[in-house]
C-alpha cells in the first residue's frame, strides 16, 4: 500500500489533527448543521439591550487567535465575516480549538453582543467541526503599518493558479464572489426585461449535425449510437429562426456556444450568448430595444448609467447611443473614403496601414480587417456600427436603400464587439445565393465560411415572417460592468492548458501503485 506523500509539514500536520479529532470521538464530516442566520443577518439584526436571541451561523475560519481561557476567531460565509468569542467555561469541546486551523468550516451557536471595542460579536455556546480543511489556504491578512496605512499580506494573486483553482480563489477572495454575483444579476435582469415584454425563453440543441449561424470553426465529435459526426454549436441563430417559422413572435435563449479558435483576453472557446428574435420589426427597432435593455441592466448592477472600466475610463450607457456606418467610421479613422473601392484599392490601403492580406480574402474580409485594426480599438462609448457589406453578414437582409450593403449593426463598446443584430433575411432564394457564395469562399480557403444548410433553407421556404435578431455576449458585458480586463475573470472555470506538473505527479503515483 502506497503511503500518502504530503507537499509540506503544514499539510501533514492537518492530517494528524484530523486523526486526533476523530480519535477523540469527533465526527469530522457531519451531515448537517442548523444555520439560522448568515453572518450579515446576525450582525445587522443585533440591537443593543435587546433580549438575547439564539443565533446559529456556519462558515470558514479565516482568522484565529487562540489563547488560554478565551479565544477569538473570524468566520466567513458567502457574504461577509463575523467575529466569534469562545470561552473555555462555555464550551465542552473548547480544547478541540487547538486542532482547528484557518480554512476549517465550523458551525457555532450562541448569542450576539458588542465587545468593549464596539465590534458586534457572537458569544459561542456550542461549536462543532463541519469540514476539516486538509491543505493550507492563502487567506489575506490586513495589517496597519507605522504610518497608519493598511497593508495586505499573503493574498492569492497568481492569476493562472487562481483560474486553475477557482475554488480557492472564491474561498479566500470575497471580491471575486462579488464579480460572479454581478454576473448573475446581469443575466437575471436581462431575463426579466425580456420576459416582461412577452418573449419566450427557449432551449435548443448544443449538438448539431450541421453547424451554422456564424463564421467560425467548430468542435467536432462523433455520436456512436447513430454513427454520425456531430458538432458543438457555434451559434444559437438557425434553430431560433426555425422557431420563428413555427409561429412564435418572440423567442430568446441564454446559452453556451463553442468555437474552436484562438484564446486571448476576450475569447474563450466556450462562451455565453443571449440571442433574441422578434417578428415584424427591423434592426432599427432592435437598436432601441437594446439601448433600453442595457440601460436597465447597467443601472440594476451598478446603480448608475456611468460605468468605470478597469483602466479608469468612464462608459456612459445613457440612451441614445451613437449610430454611424462602417464606411463612415473607416473614413474617419483612415482619412480615406472607401466607398466604391475595388479589391486592389482596399488591399493597397490595408498595406498602407500595416495590415497583411492574402489571396483568400475578398472585399468584405479586407474591409473587416481595416475596421478591426483602424477603427474598433478607438470606439470607446457605446456605438452602433451600421450597414455592413453583404458578404460579411450572409444571414441579413439587403439594405433597402444602399446597394451592396445589408441591414446589420454591431454594438461596439470600449473597442469590443458586444452585440450584432440584423433585419433578418427571410427570402429563401436570396439566402441560397448567399450560402452558395459562402461555399465559394470556403473552396478558396476560408475555413470559417458557412456551409449550405438545406434544412434551414426549407424552413425559410415554409415562411419566416419579417423579423429582427440580436446576439449579446454575456461574458464581455460582464467584463465591462465589473471592471475586469480578461474574460477568464468572469468565467468560473475558463479553459486552461493542462497542468503538466500535476499530470506528471499523477502518472508517477500510478506507476508506483502498479
Amino acid at each position: 500500500m502506497t503511503m500518502q506523500v504530503f507537499d509540506n509539514d503544514q499539510i501533514a500536520r492537518r492530517f494528524e489533527e484530523l486523526e486526533h479529532l476523530e480519535g477523540e470521538g469527533v465526527v469530522a464530516y457531519p451531515y448537517s448543521f442548523n444555520r439560522t442566520h448568515t453572518t450579515a443577518e446576525a450582525r445587522d439584526g443585533f440591537v443593543d439591550d435587546a433580549p438575547e436571541q439564539t443565533v446559529g451561523i456556519a462558515g470558514r475560519i479565516v482568522a484565529i487567535r487562540k489563547m488560554g481561557k478565551a479565544s477569538f476567531i473570524h468566520l466567513q460565509d458567502d457574504v461577509s465575516r463575523l467575529q466569534i468569542y469562545l470561552k473555555r467555561d462555555d464550551l465542552e469541546n473548547y480544547e478541540h480549538l487547538r486542532l482547528y486551523d484557518i480554512g476549517d468550516i465550523i458551525g457555532v451557536t450562541g448569542f450576539m453582543f458588542r465587545t468593549r471595542t464596539g465590534e458586534v460579536t457572537l458569544h459561542a455556546k456550542f461549536m462543532m467541526l463541519l469540514t476539516k480543511c486538509l491543505t493550507t489556504l492563502p487567506v489575506p491578512k490586513m495589517e496597519t503599518d507605522a504610518d497608519g496605512n493598511q497593508v495586505l499580506h499573503d493574498q492569492f494573486t497568481d492569476k493562472e493558479l487562481r483560474y486553475r483553482q477557482r475554488y480557492i480563489d472564491l474561498a479566500v477572495n470575497p471580491e471575486i464572489r462579488e464579480t460572479f454575483r454581478k454576473r448573475a444579476r446581469i443575466i437575471s435582469t436581462i431575463r426579466r426585461f425580456l420576459d416582461e415584454r412577452g418573449y419566450l425563453e427557449v432551449e435548443t440543441p448544443v449538438l448539431h449535425s450541421m453547424y451554422g449561424g456564424a463564421a467560425a470553426r467548430p468542435f467536432a465529435t462523433h455520436l456512436n449510437a447513430l454513427n454520425i459526426p456531430l458538432f458543438l454549436r457555434i451559434s444559437l441563430e438557425l434553430n431560433l429562426k426555425r422557431l420563428m417559422v413555427g409561429g412564435f413572435n418572440g423567442v430568446y435563449e441564454l446559452g453556451k456556444n463553442f468555437r474552436n479558435e484562438g484564446m486571448d483576453r476576450t475569447h474563450n472557446p466556450e462562451f455565453t450568448m443571449l440571442e433574441l428574435y422578434v417578428a415584424y420589426n427591423d434592426y432599427n427597432w432592435m437598436a432601441e430595444l437594446v439601448e433600453q435593455m442595457l440601460a436597465e441592466t447597467v443601472k440594476a448592477v451598478n446603480g448608475s448609467l456611468v460605468v468605470t472600466a478597469g483602466d479608469g475610463v468612464e462608459i456612459d450607457f445613457t440612451p441614445p447611443y451613437r449610430r454611424a456606418t462602417m464606411h463612415q467610421l473607416i473614413s474617419e479613422h483612415t482619412g480615406r473614403d472607401i466607398e466604391g473601392m475595388d479589391l486592389d484599392a482596399l488591399r493597397a490601403l490595408a498595406r498602407e496601414k500595416g495590415i497583411h492580406t492574402d489571396g483568400t480574402m475578398g472585399v468584405a474580409r479586407v474591409i473587416d480587417e481595416l475596421f478591426s485594426t483602424c477603427v474598433q480599438p478607438n470606439v470607446i462609448q457605446p456605438t452602433f456600427v451600421m450597414d455592413y457589406p453583404e458578404e460579411m453578414v450572409p444571414l441579413a437582409k439587403r439594405h433597402r436603400t444602399k446597394p451592396g450593403l445589408v441591414e446589420a449593426w454591431e454594438l461596439i463598446i470600449k473597442g469590443q464587439e458586444m452585440a450584432p443584430a440584423f433585419s433578418e433575411l427571410n427570402d429563401p432564394r436570396d439566402q441560397r445565393r448567399r450560402f452558395q457564395e459562402q461555399a465559394r469562399l470556403r473552396e478558396a480557403g476560408d475555413d470559417e465560411a458557412m456551409l449550405i444548410d438545406e434544412d434551414f433553407l426549407h424552413a425559410l421556404e415554409v415562411g419566416m415572417p419579417p423579423c429582427t435578431g440580436m446576439g449579446l455576449g454575456i461574458d464581455r458585458l460582464t467584463m465591462l460592468l465589473t471592471g475586469q480586463d480578461s474574460i477568464r475573470d468572469v468565467i468560473f472555470f475558463p479553459m486552461m492548458r493542462p497542468d503538466e506538473r500535476r499530470a506528471h505527479a499523477a502518472a508517477h503515483e500510478e506507476g508506483e501503485q502498479a
